[in-house]
Order: structure tokens, then C-alpha cells, then sequence
């Protein structure tokens, strides 16, 4: 395995050190977890000069995946055997199968009779897997510039500059050929939100309530904005750990929208489907965005939407109604002061307003994907657009770039108006890393 290596610098050169990478994963989640396992189990396999050399970098201090949302019974929307290799290699030892067996559960999981493994059991996989490689990829290390190397008028390699671990003043530069940007998805949040101790969005939502408990902060009422499945689980959640509270439920809906996990729908996210999504054209891509967005957007399991519903019938039925329903409702304004919230909520069918006094606001909002120049600065120079200003991807997820530039850029994430829905999801990650490990190979065979 390739030991993740470089020295130090105190400004933005290049540190002198002789190693150039054959790529350098921008992000160390699930999706670059398993471009890891790509090249690590075709390194394992191949001769010295087909080895691919690779590191990764992770501005966390450890592998974390949504860990705010880490909720103990909640389970995975998708099959455990849409694992990190699964679908690319069956036979692989990194397989959820594996790591069951591992960890001497593998009878007691098939028991379950289930598919969906919980989050807590997947989050452990997904670290499980990470320490095995764990030589290929630096935490803390965030990067903070992406510049472009240019030699004679073109551009072969990047500089990747990031954080040092050991002291965040300084910085480290790594040179590569290619790098594979899996930054993940933002938390969406509106832009005039009001800060505020007692606002946040629900991707931070297990901290905070342990925070509240811990101060003996007191919850009459919280307010939950969103209409997704991160929203209804929220509701949940607080409704459960805040016992004596009112929890409201607000969206723009007349009710929660069940998810279309039919066995037809979800061929959408079949391997082969990406296939057929990248080589239609556009008006039919955003058909088949748009019918069926109900697999993935906005959407609830329909097990969690009648749990709710029973909730609040038994809670009418016993004369103490604790959860609410403002269906059909937008949040209009908000005045955060020392002792709450003051909440303006409208109805709109009626344009009638209610001002609701609140402890708490959590906006359960989802996630946008981060802009590859939002971070990387002078990378998006070299790309490609196209007319409606979205990045020109091809099939292998390497972005076009200028005639002069041949380094290379990968995306996993982004790519939604290319690859389809499966862009940001775990449904087609071994798929994908083992696409990109392949275009890796290739373009090392060609400078070898």
C-alpha cells in the first residue's frame, strides 16, 4: 500500500518533494472511501508499474458520515448490498458481508430478515472499511487551494495544498496528475437565516439535543421546517427526547409524501440506467429527473409516516396533543431573543399568520452540492461549461477541460445533470469508484 506522504510548507509551493501522485481524493466520505478500496484491491493485484499511486485528504479528525443524524433506530433507505464493493466485485473482502462476519454477527443479521441494515451498524462498516486503508488518506487536512502545474503551456499536474495536522498555520503541497473531488453536500439553509444558539439545521441534530440536555435547557416547544425524510425523522426524534414538548411540523405540503421505492422506480438507479441517462438528451434527462424525483426528494418511508400518523392519533384520543402538523404552511419571519423564539408562520391558503413561541428551530432543509470552485479557487479555470453554465462531465466522471490541460479532474457528486440521480447516492458508489479506478489505470498506462 502507498503511504500517504509530504512536507510541509509554509506558503503555497510546491515542497520540492519528488513524489507525484497518480490522484489525490479531495474528501475521504463513502464515495472516495470506495475509490480506495478500488485502487488498493487492483494494486494488490497488478505488477509494480500498474500500480496506481493515490492519497486522500480529509479535513475531519476521523471518518464521519452524517454523524448528527446517527439516530440508534433508524435504518439505511438503501440495500446493505449497495455497499462500498459489492456491485463491483462480489468476491470483494470489504463487503458489508464481511464486515458482519468480522465482527460475528453475520448469523444475527440474516435473522433480521431485512435488507436495511440500521445507520449506526453501517456507519461502523463504512469505519471499518476506512481503517483498512487508512495509510492512503491524512484527517485534518483540509485543503484549501487546488493549482493548476504548467509545464511548456500545458497543464500536467495540480498542487494540492492543504492544512498541516500537527500545526493548521502551516500548510503541506502535494503534486498529482488527476485529483477526485467527493466534497460532499452542503447543508441548505436560506440565506437571511437567523443566527442563533436556538437555530440549526438537523445535520447537527444528535449533538445539539445532547447539548440541551446536558444544560437542562428547557424544550416546551420546537419547530421542525422540511418535508423529507431528515424532517420526519427529526420530528421523531425530538418528539421522543423531549417528552413534556410540542413539537410542529412545518412545510408547504398538505402532507408528507411516501417514497417511491417500488421495484420498477428503482431501477432508476441501476448501473445501466446512468448509461441511459448520460446519453439522452436533455429535454428527456430532465424528464426522468423530474418523474422520478419521488425515489429520493422530499419523500418519507412510508413505515415513519405512519408511525407519526398513529402518534398523533393516540395523542388526540388521550385529550394532550404534543405533535402538530402545520401542513400547507411557509415560515415568514423570526425574532430570536434571550429567552426563545418568535416564529411567524402563514397559512397559505388563507394568507392568515400565527406567531408561534418556540425553544427551538431546526431547519431540516436538505443539502446542495458544493461548487467545485467554491473551495478550489483556480480549478474551475480549466474546466469545461456548457451554455446553461453547468460543467461538461463525461461518462468516466472526468471533467472536460481546456485543450492544454492533461490533468485530470474527477467528480463524485455533482454530476446530477449528467449522470442522473445516483450522482450524490450510495446506491451506485462501488460502481462508480470502480469506473473512475479504470479511467485511472488507463491514463497511467498512457504517461507510463
Amino acid at each position: 500500500m502507498n503511504a500517504l506522504h509530504s512536507r510541509p510548507a509554509t506558503s503555497a509551493a510546491h515542497d520540492g518533494s519528488d513524489v507525484t501522485y497518480d490522484v489525490l481524493g479531495i474528501g475521504f466520505g463513502p464515495s472516495n472511501l470506495a475509490l480506495a478500496i478500488a485502487v488498493e484491491e487492483h494494486n494488490a493485484r497488478s505488477a509494480e508499474e500498474d500500480r496506481i499511486r493515490a492519497g486522500f485528504l480529509e479535513k475531519q479528525p476521523r471518518f464521519g458520515w452524517h454523524r448528527g443524524m446517527l439516530i440508534d433506530d433508524a435504518t439505511m433507505q438503501v440495500s446493505f448490498l449497495k455497499d462500498l464493493v459489492t456491485m463491483r466485485d462480489p468476491t470483494s473482502s470489504f463487503s458489508f458481508l464481511c464486515y458482519l462476519r468480522e465482527r460475528d454477527r453475520l448469523v444475527d443479521f440474516l435473522n433480521q430478515k431485512t435488507l436495511f441494515p440500521l445507520r449506526i451498524e453501517f456507519h461502523d462498516y463504512l469505519e471499518w472499511a476506512a481503517a483498512r486503508v487508512s495509510d492512503l488518506v491524512e484527517y485534518s487536512a483540509e485543503v484549501v487551494a487546488v493549482r493548476p502545474v504548467t509545464e511548456g503551456g500545458d497543464v500536467t499536474c495540480f498542487d494540492v495544498v492543504s492544512r498541516d495536522p500537527a500545526d493548521p498555520e502551516r500548510t503541506v503541497v502535494r503534486r498529482t496528475r488527476s485529483i477526485c473531488v467527493a466534497t460532499g453536500l452542503a447543508p441548505h439553509l436560506p440565506p437571511d437565516m437567523v443566527r442563533s444558539d436556538r437555530v440549526f439545521h438537523n445535520s447537527e441534530l444528535i449533538p445539539r439535543v445532547a447539548g440541551l440536555h446536558e444544560s437542562g435547557t428547557p424544550v416546551r416547544r420546537a419547530v421542525v421546517l422540511g418535508a423529507g425524510q431528515s424532517a420526519a425523522e427529526t420530528v421523531d426524534y425530538l418528539h421522543r427526547h423531549f417528552p413534556d414538548a410540542e413539537i410542529c411540523s412545518v412545510f408547504a405540503k398538505y402532507g408528507y409524501t411516501p417514497a417511491d421505492d417500488s421495484p420498477f422506480a428503482n431501477r432508476i438507479f441501476d448501473p445501466e440506467a446512468v448509461d441511459i441517462f448520460f446519453n439522452a438528451p436533455r429535454d428527456v434527462k430532465q424528464s426522468l429527473f423530474d418523474y422520478h424525483r419521488g425515489t429520493n426528494y422530499s419523500v418519507v418511508d412510508m413505515d415513519l409516516i405512519e408511525s407519526l400518523s398513529r402518534t398523533m392519533y393516540q395523542e388526540k384520543v388521550q385529550g394532550r396533543q404534543r405533535l402538530r402538523m402545520l401542513n400547507i404552511s411557509r415560515i415568514r419571519d423570526i425574532d430570536a431573543h434571550a429567552d426563545g423564539l418568535e416564529i411567524g408562520v402563514e397559512f397559505l391558503p388563507t394568507g392568515e399568520r400565527d406567531t408561534l413561541a418556540a425553544d427551538l428551530l431546526v431547519y431540516a432543509t436538505g443539502y446542495q452540492p458544493r461548487g467545485i470552485g467554491q473551495r478550489l479557487g483556480e480549478l474551475d479555470k480549466v474546466c469545461l461549461r456548457d451554455d446553461e453554465d453547468e460543467l461538461v462531465v463525461g461518462r468516466d466522471h472526468q471533467v472536460a477541460t481546456h485543450p492544454n490541460v492533461t490533468a485530470a479532474i474527477y467528480l463524485q457528486g455533482g454530476t446530477e445533470h449528467t449522470h442522473g440521480l445516483t450522482s450524490t447516492l450510495l446506491s451506485n458508489t462501488a460502481v462508480r469508484a470502480g469506473e473512475i479506478s479504470a479511467s485511472l489505470v488507463a491514463r497511467h498506462r498512457e504517461v507510463r
